[in-house]
């Protein structure tokens, strides 16, 4: 039980905790239930959500808003179309987004799946160091599907080489 003005009280009922509230004029509060014992607070309701809001609101003010962005590719890709790709690679990495990259098989394509190893892994060269996996390139469904995101000193690996023989199916 913690007072309007911050002192400790100790471990209280609740009855005697609302009447104390009640003799001040404010509210009690419970305001960490998960604890043992439960931490309740007397003060002032509204001016509690107040505080909690505007909390909130400075949280949400100063979080970073990523998207995830998805381009698509084929195993039998032309080279041009992967450049015209990869360009919009170069727009979405200036604007902070993450890029998912997928190549999709259709129909008996399904039975080269290195091939769409090797369109990524031709890919992540041509990227070279302007980038960062952020997941590994994995085997989905009739998709082989990579994140990537800019590359920093804070994230991880650069891109790396991709292993064909770690398709999950």
């Amino acid at each position: 039980m913690i007072d309007s003005d911050g002192t400790q009280l100790g471990v209280i009922s609740r009855d005697e905790a609302q009447k104390k509230a009640d003799e001040q004029g404010l509210d009690l509060v419970e305001v960490a239930a998960n604890a043992v014992p439960p931490v309740a607070r007397i003060l002032e309701f509204k001016k509690f959500r107040y505080e909690e809001s505007k909390k909130e609101q400075l949280a949400k003010k100063h979080s970073k808003d990523v998207e995830l962005k998805e381009l698509w590719f084929t195993p039998r890709i032309a080279e041009h179309d992967i450049q015209t790709r990869l360009n919009r690679v170069d727009e979405f990495l200036k604007q902070n987004h993450k890029i998912m990259l997928r190549v999709k098989f259709k129909g008996r394509e399904m039975g080269h799946q290195e091939l769409g190893y090797q369109v990524l892994q031709k890919i992540f060269e041509q990227l070279g160091d302007k980038i960062a996996v952020e997941r590994p390139a994995k085997m989905e469904g009739r998709s082989i599907t990579a994140i990537i995101g800019k590359a920093s000193a804070k994230s991880g690996a650069p891109a790396e080489s991709i292993d064909e023989n770690k398709s999950e199916n």
